[in-house]
């Protein structure tokens, strides 16, 4: 008798599922039945979205962008401290292994006054007149401390170091201040700043765009409401629930996304590799190019996850206003 109650129990729930799953398809069918029924609505809709997660993708690209940019101009870009040419080698060697103790220093490097001129004249090998200017020149090179930053725009335990350190204020080539203290500063902090003005900017132009996208569909939806009040006051006369009601409308927004997902990634992998090599110099896009491509497959999928998401948002916003009326 238990087993004839429980076997009853089951099939009473298979019949709930079944029912379930039957309105689920029939709401998905609903859904993209009303995706074909306003063309251009539907376009409109489409078109936005697309736009929006194409800002998305390329906010997210060009931040990556700027971040192995930044990092080959932080390999590339040192600090450089000069001392005396005549300071004793042990001197030298304990100022290096100072440097090298604080945390904002990643490495660093000591260029002999010989080494320095031997370097010069290498690079001026094809100028006589400098290399005759450099053979009759008394003054001598002054020894150089190249020191990378983990943070090339936090000099702040650098400058202080230089400043209060006793041996290096013994040695320091007072006619040459350090090049985080000169020329090259404001060049490093212009990086810095354009750095940031971009992520900025790529921040407001993705929430202006999601914004405006999210009330584009939520007018189309609207507007599908309105073409069908009479067809939706028939279903809530016989006994439809809400969520039946809503369902297809929640699909149509999440096909929007769909669709929007799959141009905009397609359009935001063709723009990088258009844009590969014509870039100024300095820009590093080739990894972001190759992470992509790597990903791709997740990366979709995170661009169809946020379209559905913006669409179902606004659906279920559109659809509540107007189920509470």
């Amino acid at each position: 008798m238990a087993k004839n109650k429980m076997t009853s129990k089951q099939f009473a729930q298979s019949k709930t599922r079944r029912r379930q799953w039957i309105t689920f398809l029939r709401m998905c069918r609903y859904g993209v039945n009303n995706f074909s029924r306003n063309a251009w609505l539907t376009v409109a809709a489409t078109a936005v979205m697309t736009i929006t997660l194409l800002i998305v993708f390329a906010t997210l690209a060009a931040r990556s962008t700027l971040i192995s940019s930044v990092e080959v101009i932080r390999q590339n870009v040192d600090m450089s401290i000069y001392i005396k040419t005549d300071t004793p080698k042990k001197d030298v060697e304990a100022i290096q292994s100072e440097l090298e103790k604080l945390k904002s220093v990643e490495e660093v490097t000591y260029v002999s006054p010989q080494t320095a001129r031997e370097n010069f004249a290498k690079e001026n090998g094809t100028n006589p007149d400098t290399l005759n200017a450099l053979n009759e020149a008394t003054n001598k090179f002054p020894g150089t401390y190249k020191v990378q930053l983990v943070d090339i725009n936090d000099t702040s335990e650098l400058r202080k170091f230089v400043e209060t350190n006793k041996l290096v204020k013994e040695n320091l080539d007072s006619s040459r201040p350090p090049s985080f203290a000169g020329e090259r500063k404001n060049a490093i902090e212009g990086i810095a700043q354009g750095v940031v003005f971009a992520e900025r900017a790529g921040l407001i132009a993705t929430v202006v765009f999601v914004v405006i996208s999210s009330l584009i569909v939520f007018n189309t939806i609207r507007m599908a409401i309105f073409n069908r009040r009479d067809e939706i006051e028939m279903m809530k006369l016989i006994g439809a629930d809400k969520s039946f009601i809503r369902g297809p409308f929640i699909v149509e927004a999440v096909v929007y996304g769909f669709i929007a997902a799959i141009v905009a990634t397609g359009l935001g992998v063709l723009g990088m590799i258009a844009l590969k090599g014509r870039l100024i110099g300095g820009i590093e896009l080739q990894p972001t190019i190759d992470f992509v491509l790597t990903y791709l497959g997740f990366v979709l999928l995170g661009m169809i996850l946020l379209g559905a998401l913006i669409g179902v948002i606004s659906s279920l916003l559109a659809t509540r206003r107007y189920l509470k009326i």
